[in-house]
Protein backbone atom coordinates (compact mmCIF):
# COMPACT_ATOMS: atom_id res chain seq x y z
CA UNK A 1 0.00 0.00 0.00
CA UNK A 2 1.19 3.55 -0.95
CA UNK A 3 2.58 5.58 2.28
CA UNK A 4 0.22 8.32 3.52
CA UNK A 5 1.04 10.67 6.21
CA UNK A 6 -2.82 11.35 7.03
CA UNK A 7 -3.23 7.96 7.62
CA UNK A 8 -4.93 7.61 11.24
CA UNK A 9 -3.50 3.82 12.97
CA UNK A 10 -6.81 4.33 15.17
CA UNK A 11 -9.47 3.10 15.19
CA UNK A 12 -9.59 0.03 13.13
CA UNK A 13 -12.02 -1.67 11.05
CA UNK A 14 -10.19 -4.91 11.37
CA UNK A 15 -13.27 -6.57 13.11
CA UNK A 16 -15.83 -5.87 10.58
CA UNK A 17 -17.93 -8.95 9.25
CA UNK A 18 -18.32 -7.65 5.49
CA UNK A 19 -14.69 -6.76 5.87
CA UNK A 20 -13.81 -10.63 6.51
CA UNK A 21 -16.57 -11.71 3.79
CA UNK A 22 -14.80 -14.18 1.12
CA UNK A 23 -16.99 -12.14 -1.99
CA UNK A 24 -15.82 -8.80 -0.44
CA UNK A 25 -11.99 -9.95 -0.24
CA UNK A 26 -12.38 -11.68 -3.41
CA UNK A 27 -13.13 -8.66 -5.24
CA UNK A 28 -10.20 -6.47 -3.56
CA UNK A 29 -7.84 -8.98 -4.51
CA UNK A 30 -9.12 -9.34 -8.08
CA UNK A 31 -9.04 -5.40 -8.81
CA UNK A 32 -5.44 -5.20 -7.51
CA UNK A 33 -4.50 -8.29 -9.16
CA UNK A 34 -2.59 -6.50 -11.76
CA UNK A 35 -1.00 -3.18 -9.36
CA UNK A 36 -2.68 -0.71 -7.86
CA UNK A 37 -4.89 0.23 -4.48
CA UNK A 38 -8.42 -0.35 -3.71
CA UNK A 39 -9.99 0.36 -0.96
CA UNK A 40 -14.01 0.66 1.00
CA UNK A 41 -15.42 3.89 1.31
CA UNK A 42 -18.60 5.81 2.35
CA UNK A 43 -21.52 3.97 4.22
CA UNK A 44 -19.87 0.88 5.07
CA UNK A 45 -17.10 2.22 6.63
CA UNK A 46 -19.58 5.42 8.28
CA UNK A 47 -22.19 2.89 9.62
CA UNK A 48 -19.14 0.47 11.55
CA UNK A 49 -17.71 3.23 13.11
CA UNK A 50 -21.05 3.96 14.43
CA UNK A 51 -21.86 0.21 15.41
CA UNK A 52 -24.72 0.85 12.62
CA UNK A 53 -25.81 -2.23 10.30
CA UNK A 54 -24.31 -2.46 6.77
CA UNK A 55 -25.94 -3.22 4.19
CA UNK A 56 -23.97 -2.39 0.62
CA UNK A 57 -20.30 -2.38 0.41
CA UNK A 58 -18.85 0.36 -2.08
CA UNK A 59 -14.81 0.06 -3.39
CA UNK A 60 -12.89 3.01 -4.70
CA UNK A 61 -9.76 2.19 -6.54
CA UNK A 62 -6.46 3.29 -8.63
CA UNK A 63 -7.23 1.27 -11.13
CA UNK A 64 -9.16 2.23 -14.26
CA UNK A 65 -12.53 1.21 -15.19
CA UNK A 66 -11.75 -0.65 -18.47
CA UNK A 67 -8.79 -2.62 -15.95
CA UNK A 68 -11.41 -3.35 -13.09
CA UNK A 69 -13.78 -5.38 -15.87
CA UNK A 70 -10.95 -7.20 -17.31
CA UNK A 71 -9.16 -8.37 -13.96
CA UNK A 72 -12.90 -9.32 -12.94
CA UNK A 73 -13.63 -11.04 -15.51
CA UNK A 74 -10.52 -12.87 -15.33
CA UNK A 75 -10.87 -13.77 -11.95
CA UNK A 76 -14.31 -15.75 -12.99
CA UNK A 77 -16.32 -12.64 -11.81
CA UNK A 78 -19.06 -10.99 -13.35
CA UNK A 79 -18.54 -7.33 -14.30
CA UNK A 80 -21.40 -4.43 -15.43
CA UNK A 81 -20.24 -1.11 -16.69
CA UNK A 82 -23.26 0.57 -14.87
CA UNK A 83 -21.90 4.18 -15.21
CA UNK A 84 -18.18 3.88 -16.73
CA UNK A 85 -18.52 7.48 -17.72
CA UNK A 86 -18.11 7.83 -14.45
CA UNK A 87 -15.70 5.43 -13.42
CA UNK A 88 -18.22 2.99 -11.93
CA UNK A 89 -18.31 -0.63 -12.19
CA UNK A 90 -20.37 -3.10 -10.62
CA UNK A 91 -19.18 -6.80 -9.72
CA UNK A 92 -20.33 -9.47 -8.62
CA UNK A 93 -19.10 -12.20 -6.33
CA UNK A 94 -21.18 -14.43 -4.08
CA UNK A 95 -24.50 -13.35 -5.47
CA UNK A 96 -23.62 -9.77 -4.16
CA UNK A 97 -23.09 -6.55 -5.53
CA UNK A 98 -20.22 -4.43 -5.34
CA UNK A 99 -20.27 -0.40 -6.71
CA UNK A 100 -16.37 -0.08 -7.82
CA UNK A 101 -15.24 3.72 -8.94
CA UNK A 102 -12.18 4.95 -9.92
CA UNK A 103 -10.90 7.83 -8.41
CA UNK A 104 -11.64 11.18 -9.76
CA UNK A 105 -11.40 14.64 -9.32
CA UNK A 106 -13.92 16.96 -10.66
CA UNK A 107 -13.26 19.02 -13.57
CA UNK A 108 -16.23 20.47 -13.94
CA UNK A 109 -19.38 21.23 -11.95
CA UNK A 110 -23.24 21.97 -13.15
CA UNK A 111 -25.74 21.26 -10.09
CA UNK A 112 -26.86 18.14 -11.26
CA UNK A 113 -23.81 15.99 -12.05
CA UNK A 114 -20.27 17.11 -12.91
CA UNK A 115 -17.34 16.41 -15.46
CA UNK A 116 -14.85 14.18 -13.72
CA UNK A 117 -10.97 13.00 -14.41
CA UNK A 118 -9.61 10.07 -13.40
CA UNK A 119 -6.59 10.20 -10.27
CA UNK A 120 -4.84 7.98 -8.04
CA UNK A 121 -4.71 11.01 -5.04
CA UNK A 122 -7.04 9.41 -2.79
CA UNK A 123 -6.99 13.02 -0.74
CA UNK A 124 -8.29 14.54 -3.90
CA UNK A 125 -11.09 11.87 -4.22
CA UNK A 126 -12.47 12.08 -0.58
CA UNK A 127 -12.53 15.97 -0.58
CA UNK A 128 -15.12 16.04 -4.08
CA UNK A 129 -17.48 14.03 -1.34
CA UNK A 130 -20.56 15.53 0.24
CA UNK A 131 -20.12 15.29 4.00
CA UNK A 132 -16.90 14.83 6.28
CA UNK A 133 -18.46 11.23 7.69
CA UNK A 134 -18.64 10.26 4.28
CA UNK A 135 -15.06 10.37 3.31
CA UNK A 136 -13.55 7.29 5.07
CA UNK A 137 -11.76 4.35 3.22
CA UNK A 138 -10.22 1.28 4.62
CA UNK A 139 -7.70 -1.25 3.37
CA UNK A 140 -8.56 -4.79 3.07
CA UNK A 141 -6.67 -5.21 6.66
CA UNK A 142 -9.18 -2.53 8.22
CA UNK A 143 -6.92 0.12 8.38
CA UNK A 144 -9.19 3.47 8.22
CA UNK A 145 -8.21 6.53 6.35
CA UNK A 146 -9.71 9.90 7.04
CA UNK A 147 -8.96 13.00 5.37
CA UNK A 148 -11.73 15.34 6.03
CA UNK A 149 -11.14 14.87 10.36
CA UNK A 150 -14.55 12.81 9.53
CA UNK A 151 -13.50 10.84 12.88
CA UNK A 152 -14.42 14.47 15.04
CA UNK A 153 -17.58 15.01 13.48
CA UNK A 154 -19.30 11.41 13.65
CA UNK A 155 -18.03 11.33 17.22
CA UNK A 156 -19.70 14.59 17.75
CA UNK A 157 -22.80 13.37 15.73
CA UNK A 158 -21.89 16.40 13.55
CA UNK A 159 -23.46 16.49 9.60
CA UNK A 160 -21.11 18.74 8.17
CA UNK A 161 -20.00 19.31 4.44
CA UNK A 162 -16.81 19.19 3.32
CA UNK A 163 -14.82 22.96 2.65
CA UNK A 164 -17.23 25.73 1.74
CA UNK A 165 -21.21 24.06 1.73
CA UNK A 166 -21.60 26.31 -0.92
CA UNK A 167 -19.19 24.94 -3.05
CA UNK A 168 -20.32 21.24 -1.98
CA UNK A 169 -24.10 22.17 -2.88
CA UNK A 170 -23.33 23.95 -6.29
CA UNK A 171 -21.78 20.38 -7.53
CA UNK A 172 -24.98 18.47 -6.92
CA UNK A 173 -28.39 20.85 -5.18
CA UNK A 174 -29.49 17.49 -4.06
CA UNK A 175 -27.44 17.73 -1.71
CA UNK A 176 -29.49 19.67 0.37
CA UNK A 177 -31.57 17.20 0.92
CA UNK A 178 -29.02 14.42 1.69
CA UNK A 179 -27.67 17.27 4.38
CA UNK A 180 -30.99 17.16 5.91
CA UNK A 181 -31.41 13.29 5.46
CA UNK A 182 -28.24 12.83 7.35
CA UNK A 183 -28.43 15.34 10.29
CA UNK A 184 -31.95 13.36 10.61
CA UNK A 185 -30.11 9.76 10.56
CA UNK A 186 -27.10 10.36 12.16
CA UNK A 187 -26.62 13.99 13.94
CA UNK A 188 -29.53 13.46 16.64
CA UNK A 189 -31.40 16.29 15.34
CA UNK A 190 -28.64 19.00 16.16
CA UNK A 191 -28.12 20.74 12.75
CA UNK A 192 -25.18 22.43 11.27
CA UNK A 193 -25.83 25.89 11.10
CA UNK A 194 -23.59 27.02 8.31
CA UNK A 195 -24.52 24.14 6.40
CA UNK A 196 -28.50 25.14 6.88
CA UNK A 197 -28.25 28.96 6.06
CA UNK A 198 -26.35 27.61 2.74
CA UNK A 199 -29.12 25.13 1.89
CA UNK A 200 -31.66 27.33 2.59
CA UNK A 201 -29.88 30.23 -0.10
CA UNK A 202 -29.36 27.78 -2.78
CA UNK A 203 -32.81 25.95 -2.60
CA UNK A 204 -33.75 27.07 -5.91
CA UNK A 205 -31.21 25.19 -7.12
CA UNK A 206 -33.58 21.72 -6.07
CA UNK A 207 -35.66 22.97 -8.90
CA UNK A 208 -33.08 21.84 -11.39
CA UNK A 209 -33.35 18.19 -9.67
CA UNK A 210 -35.45 14.92 -11.36
CA UNK A 211 -38.24 14.30 -9.73
CA UNK A 212 -37.63 10.85 -9.05
CA UNK A 213 -33.94 12.03 -7.59
CA UNK A 214 -36.07 14.02 -5.15
CA UNK A 215 -38.58 11.16 -4.10
CA UNK A 216 -36.08 9.16 -3.50
CA UNK A 217 -34.29 11.47 -0.90
CA UNK A 218 -37.50 12.94 0.47
CA UNK A 219 -39.25 9.21 1.50
CA UNK A 220 -35.44 8.38 2.89
CA UNK A 221 -35.55 11.27 5.28
CA UNK A 222 -39.30 11.07 6.34
CA UNK A 223 -38.27 7.78 8.04
CA UNK A 224 -35.13 9.00 9.79
CA UNK A 225 -35.24 8.58 13.56
CA UNK A 226 -34.88 13.18 13.92
CA UNK A 227 -36.81 13.55 11.04
CA UNK A 228 -39.39 15.95 12.41
CA UNK A 229 -37.02 17.98 14.36
CA UNK A 230 -34.97 18.84 11.02
CA UNK A 231 -38.40 19.18 8.94
CA UNK A 232 -39.09 21.77 11.15
CA UNK A 233 -35.82 23.97 10.17
CA UNK A 234 -36.50 23.25 6.37
CA UNK A 235 -40.19 24.31 7.03
CA UNK A 236 -38.89 28.03 8.64
CA UNK A 237 -36.23 28.32 5.60
CA UNK A 238 -39.09 26.91 2.91
CA UNK A 239 -37.08 24.11 1.67
CA UNK A 240 -40.09 21.77 2.59
CA UNK A 241 -42.69 23.81 0.97
CA UNK A 242 -40.03 24.32 -2.06
CA UNK A 243 -40.15 20.33 -2.48
CA UNK A 244 -43.71 19.29 -1.76
CA UNK A 245 -45.44 22.65 -3.92
CA UNK A 246 -46.87 24.00 -0.86
CA UNK A 247 -46.94 24.35 3.07
CA UNK A 248 -46.81 21.26 5.31
CA UNK A 249 -48.05 20.46 8.28
CA UNK A 250 -44.96 19.60 10.76
CA UNK A 251 -46.88 19.24 13.71
CA UNK A 252 -49.05 16.65 12.60
CA UNK A 253 -45.41 14.72 10.97
CA UNK A 254 -44.13 15.23 14.69
CA UNK A 255 -47.04 13.85 16.68
CA UNK A 256 -47.46 10.59 14.41
CA UNK A 257 -43.58 9.75 14.74
CA UNK A 258 -44.16 10.14 18.70
CA UNK A 259 -46.74 7.93 18.57
CA UNK A 260 -45.75 5.54 16.30
CA UNK A 261 -42.49 5.62 18.89
CA UNK A 262 -44.65 5.50 21.95
CA UNK A 263 -46.55 2.28 20.65
CA UNK A 264 -43.74 0.23 18.89
CA UNK A 265 -44.82 1.08 15.58
CA UNK A 266 -42.94 0.63 12.90
CA UNK A 267 -42.38 3.81 10.57
CA UNK A 268 -43.88 4.07 7.11
CA UNK A 269 -43.30 6.16 3.80
CA UNK A 270 -46.28 6.72 2.57
CA UNK A 271 -48.58 7.01 6.13
CA UNK A 272 -45.75 10.25 7.25
CA UNK A 273 -45.91 12.05 3.64
CA UNK A 274 -49.71 11.64 4.18
CA UNK A 275 -49.58 13.45 7.63
CA UNK A 276 -47.09 16.32 6.02
CA UNK A 277 -48.34 17.16 2.94
CA UNK A 278 -51.83 15.77 2.27
CA UNK A 279 -53.84 18.26 3.59
CA UNK A 280 -57.23 18.13 1.04
CA UNK A 281 -58.71 16.16 -1.91
CA UNK A 282 -56.27 17.12 -3.98
CA UNK A 283 -52.88 17.33 -2.65
CA UNK A 284 -52.45 12.88 -3.33
CA UNK A 285 -52.45 13.86 -7.03
CA UNK A 286 -50.56 16.42 -6.88
CA UNK A 287 -48.22 14.69 -4.73
CA UNK A 288 -47.74 11.76 -7.27
CA UNK A 289 -47.15 14.08 -9.86
CA UNK A 290 -44.67 15.99 -8.16
CA UNK A 291 -42.50 13.16 -6.70
CA UNK A 292 -43.79 10.50 -9.84
CA UNK A 293 -45.08 8.57 -7.10
CA UNK A 294 -45.93 4.85 -8.33
CA UNK A 295 -49.60 4.14 -8.76
CA UNK A 296 -49.28 1.87 -5.66
CA UNK A 297 -47.77 4.96 -3.45
CA UNK A 298 -50.06 6.83 -4.97
CA UNK A 299 -52.85 4.73 -4.39
CA UNK A 300 -51.98 4.67 -0.68
CA UNK A 301 -52.18 8.15 -0.48
CA UNK A 302 -55.58 9.00 -2.24
CA UNK A 303 -57.47 5.92 -0.33
CA UNK A 304 -57.16 7.00 3.04
CA UNK A 305 -59.57 9.88 2.14
CA UNK A 306 -59.37 11.78 5.47
CA UNK A 307 -61.37 12.38 7.81
CA UNK A 308 -63.49 9.16 7.98
CA UNK A 309 -66.03 7.88 11.33
CA UNK A 310 -64.36 4.99 10.77
CA UNK A 311 -61.11 6.07 12.41
CA UNK A 312 -62.82 7.55 15.15
CA UNK A 313 -63.02 5.21 18.58
CA UNK A 314 -65.97 7.02 20.13
CA UNK A 315 -67.97 5.51 17.02
CA UNK A 316 -69.27 2.09 16.53
CA UNK A 317 -66.85 -0.90 15.39
CA UNK A 318 -69.64 -0.59 12.36
CA UNK A 319 -67.77 1.61 10.52
CA UNK A 320 -64.59 0.16 11.02
CA UNK A 321 -65.27 -2.67 10.29
CA UNK A 322 -66.91 -1.67 6.42
CA UNK A 323 -63.45 0.62 6.06
CA UNK A 324 -61.14 -2.70 6.90
CA UNK A 325 -63.41 -4.66 4.28
CA UNK A 326 -62.87 -2.31 1.79
CA UNK A 327 -59.94 -1.49 1.46
CA UNK A 328 -57.54 -3.30 4.01
CA UNK A 329 -55.88 -3.50 7.02
CA UNK A 330 -52.95 -1.29 5.94
CA UNK A 331 -55.37 1.63 5.10
CA UNK A 332 -57.19 1.44 7.91
CA UNK A 333 -54.08 1.83 10.24
CA UNK A 334 -52.81 4.60 8.36
CA UNK A 335 -56.22 6.44 8.90
CA UNK A 336 -56.04 5.38 12.59
CA UNK A 337 -53.01 6.95 13.21
CA UNK A 338 -53.19 10.11 10.83
CA UNK A 339 -56.14 11.16 12.58
CA UNK A 340 -54.86 10.27 16.05
CA UNK A 341 -52.53 12.88 14.69
CA UNK A 342 -53.83 15.20 13.77
CA UNK A 343 -56.13 15.04 16.83
CA UNK A 344 -54.14 17.87 19.44
CA UNK A 345 -56.55 16.75 22.42
CA UNK A 346 -55.23 12.83 22.57
CA UNK A 347 -51.31 12.13 23.74
CA UNK A 348 -49.87 9.05 22.06
CA UNK A 349 -50.50 6.96 24.45
CA UNK A 350 -54.60 7.44 24.07
CA UNK A 351 -55.77 3.93 24.78
CA UNK A 352 -58.77 4.01 22.72
CA UNK A 353 -56.77 5.28 19.82
CA UNK A 354 -54.48 1.76 20.16
CA UNK A 355 -57.92 -0.29 20.82
CA UNK A 356 -59.25 1.07 17.60
CA UNK A 357 -55.77 0.69 15.70
CA UNK A 358 -55.62 -2.68 17.12
CA UNK A 359 -59.21 -3.77 15.70
CA UNK A 360 -57.14 -4.42 12.16
CA UNK A 361 -55.72 -7.49 14.20
CA UNK A 362 -58.78 -8.76 16.04
CA UNK A 363 -60.89 -8.65 13.04
CA UNK A 364 -60.29 -10.61 9.82
CA UNK A 365 -62.66 -9.35 7.29
CA UNK A 366 -64.85 -12.26 6.09
CA UNK A 367 -65.65 -13.01 2.48
CA UNK A 368 -69.45 -12.63 0.54
CA UNK A 369 -70.44 -15.76 0.41
CA UNK A 370 -72.42 -15.84 -3.04
CA UNK A 371 -70.32 -14.73 -6.17
CA UNK A 372 -71.13 -13.75 -9.99
CA UNK A 373 -71.99 -17.68 -10.87
CA UNK A 374 -74.72 -17.64 -8.17
CA UNK A 375 -75.73 -14.83 -9.89
CA UNK A 376 -76.21 -16.61 -13.53
CA UNK A 377 -77.29 -19.25 -11.48
CA UNK A 378 -80.82 -17.82 -10.98
CA UNK A 379 -80.67 -17.05 -14.94
CA UNK A 380 -78.88 -13.34 -15.49
CA UNK A 381 -77.01 -13.51 -18.40
CA UNK A 382 -73.84 -12.78 -18.09
CA UNK A 383 -72.73 -9.06 -18.76
CA UNK A 384 -72.77 -6.02 -16.62
CA UNK A 385 -75.88 -6.35 -14.81
CA UNK A 386 -74.31 -9.46 -12.71
CA UNK A 387 -71.79 -6.43 -11.43
CA UNK A 388 -74.27 -4.19 -10.50
CA UNK A 389 -76.09 -6.92 -8.77
CA UNK A 390 -73.21 -8.25 -6.49
CA UNK A 391 -72.29 -4.66 -5.98
CA UNK A 392 -75.46 -3.99 -4.33
CA UNK A 393 -75.80 -6.80 -2.42
CA UNK A 394 -72.13 -6.56 -0.82
CA UNK A 395 -73.59 -2.83 0.00
CA UNK A 396 -76.52 -4.27 2.07
CA UNK A 397 -73.85 -7.15 3.49
CA UNK A 398 -71.52 -4.43 4.51
CA UNK A 399 -74.82 -2.66 6.10
CA UNK A 400 -76.27 -5.42 7.51
CA UNK A 401 -73.39 -6.76 9.80
CA UNK A 402 -71.77 -9.10 7.43
CA UNK A 403 -74.15 -11.89 8.07
CA UNK A 404 -72.48 -15.36 7.91
CA UNK A 405 -75.72 -17.05 7.41
CA UNK A 406 -75.61 -18.37 3.39
CA UNK A 407 -78.82 -18.87 2.77
CA UNK A 408 -80.14 -15.29 4.49
CA UNK A 409 -77.53 -13.64 1.63
CA UNK A 410 -79.02 -16.10 -0.95
CA UNK A 411 -82.36 -15.28 -0.17
CA UNK A 412 -81.54 -11.28 -0.01
CA UNK A 413 -79.79 -12.02 -3.87
CA UNK A 414 -82.51 -14.20 -5.24
CA UNK A 415 -84.69 -10.81 -3.96
CA UNK A 416 -82.32 -8.72 -5.79
CA UNK A 417 -82.65 -10.08 -9.01
CA UNK A 418 -86.33 -10.77 -9.24
CA UNK A 419 -86.42 -6.87 -8.47
CA UNK A 420 -84.04 -6.76 -11.73
CA UNK A 421 -86.30 -8.70 -13.89
CA UNK A 422 -89.69 -7.05 -12.85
Amino acid sequence: MTSDPQHRPEPTLAAAPWLHDAATQTVLAAITSGGGEARIVGGAVRNTLLGLPVTDVDIATTVRPEDVIERAEKAGLSAIPTGIDHGTVTIIAGHKPFEVTTLRRDVETHGRHATVAFTEDWASDAHRRDFTINAFSCDAEGRLFDYTNGIADLAARRVRFIGRPEDRIAEDYLRILRFYRFTATYAAGQIDREGHEACAALQEGLDRISAERIRAELLKLILAPHAAIVLSEMDETGVLARILGHAADVLAFARLAAIEDQNGIPPDAMRRLYALAVLGPEDAARLRDLLRLSKREYERLADLGLPDRAFDPDQSEDAAKIFLYRKGATTFRDGVLVTWARNLDDGPENASRRERYELADLWLPPVLPVSGRDVVALGVPPGPEIGHIIETLDLWWMTAGFPADEALVRERLEALVNLKNR
